[in-house]
Parts: C-alpha cells; structure tokens; sequence
C-alpha cells in the first residue's frame, strides 16, 4: 500500500500571518477580524450582564447562578483574599470585567462559527495589562504620593551604593518586565493554542483530501487530537482569564502592603 502523497496541492502549516485577517482596508486602519469579534462579545456581555441582573431574585435561575458563581470567585478568591477586606472592594468591577471579557473572548477560538480567540492578537492583552498598570499606578500614587511610591521600590536597610542600582532594576521591572510578561503569558497561551488547532485541523484536512493510502487513515488521529485539545482549550481559557487578574490583584495588593 502506497503512502505518496498527492503533489496536486502541497500542504502549508499555519502561521502567524493567518492570525490577521483584515475584513476591510489595510496595514494600520484595517477592520480585522479580531476586532470584530471584540466589539461582538462586548456587546453580548453587556446585554447579558444586564438582562441578568435586572431579574435578580432570592431563589436564582440558572443564569444568575453562574454569574453570581463566577463574581463570587473573583470578588471573594481573588479580590478579598489577595487585595484584603478593607481595601478590594473598588477593584472588583475591573476584576470581574477583565475576567469575563477575556475568558469569554478566549472560548470564542473554539466557538464555531468564529472559532479565532481575540487574545492570540497581542494587541488586546498589551491594552489590558497596561489598563492595569494604570490603575496600579494611580493607587499607589494616590496612596503615597510620587516620592514615596517610588521610595517604596527600594527595600530599605540597603548600602547607599547598592540603592541607585536597585532602583533601577525594580523600576525597569515595575515599568517593562511585569507589563510585558502579564501580556506574552495571555498572548503566548492562546496563539500556541490556536496554532495547534489549526494544525491538527489542516493536516487532517489534508490527509484526508490529499493524502493516498495511509495518510488517509493517519487523517483520524489527527482529527481526534483537533477535538481533544479543543476540549483542553476549553480549560486554558479558563485558567488564564484567572491568572490574568491573580496577577492583576498581587500586583494591586503591593500598593497595600507594608513598607518594606
């Protein structure tokens, strides 16, 4: 049994440049799809959220129960415990606005028919990491003035030589390191993902289609790895909408904590 492959049409693997897909224009003013899919799934939150909460009742429905599930995980597991009581409460709309959108957002690669998770853009995590940093900023300023919030980035007890040079280690890690790494971790995660979708699907597409003898079998298993990791995508999108805003809340939490 024969196991050439068709030479009619040769197999190209996904790539990066399968991740813009511009709808209408070009370069920089293009309507891409990503963006549709943004400004879709914030519309539907938003109708959902209200259309939910204007029912609110003692004993819930299905809805309100998992929305008062997934609040009570991000008001009490996350922003009580890591923030503190006396000072999460302001908090909890961002917390609870960010996981949602990017949970939501994540699902929507395996959501057929749109099956693209707007966060493998990393356009879209950059602007949320840096929204939070803009809050962190804010909160610590207000907290403690400039001068301090910048004298807090310095541990004291230090030797005064060694002051300046940690200074700038702990700015350059305030400023780049953690809004860059809050992003690359939400982006990195669901572009690995989705290039592995998109790889079980084409190459079994094409085996299917293309392949001759046993690379048309070999057309199953890569299927089935298709839907088990649409399955696992299903716990990624979960476990980094969540990691997103832990971080978030550590990161707020230190505008909070006792001087060093």
């Amino acid at each position: 049994m024969t196991t050439e492959v068709s030479a009619a049409e040769e197999f190209v693997p996904p790539s990066a440049p399968d991740f813009w897909q511009p709808l209408v224009g070009e370069g920089a003013f293009a309507l891409t799809r990503s963006m549709v899919v943004m400004v879709l799934v914030t519309i539907g939150l938003a109708v959902v959220m209200m259309a939910v909460t204007r029912r609110l009742s003692v004993v819930p429905g299905r809805g309100q129960f998992r929305l008062e599930g997934m609040y009570g995980l991000v008001r009490n597991s996350i922003g009580r415990d890591i923030i503190g009581s006396a000072h999460f409460k302001p908090y909890i709309p961002l917390l609870f606005t960010l996981f949602t959108l990017i949970l939501v957002n994540n699902l929507m690669g395996i959501i057929p028919p749109v099956q693209f998770p707007t966060m493998s853009r990393i356009g879209f995590p950059l602007a949320l990491a840096l929204g939070v940093y803009v809050v962190y900023l804010v909160a610590g300023v207000r907290r403690r003035g400039i001068v301090g919030f910048l004298k807090n980035l310095v541990p004291s007890g230090l030797p005064w030589w060694v002051v300046p040079v940690v200074f700038v280690l702990e700015l350059v890690t305030f400023l780049i390191t953690r809004p860059v790494t809050l992003t690359l971790r939400l982006f990195g995660n669901m572009f690995a993902g989705h290039i592995l979708l998109l790889l079980f699907a084409l190459g079994g597409e094409y085996f299917l289609l293309h392949g001759e003898g046993l690379l048309r079998v070999i057309s199953i298993p890569a299927f089935l790895m298709f839907f088990l990791f649409s399955a696992f995508e299903i716990l990624i999108a979960f476990l980094q909408a969540y990691v997103f805003i832990l971080l978030a809340s550590i990161y707020i939490a230190e505008v909070y904590a006792d001087d060093h």
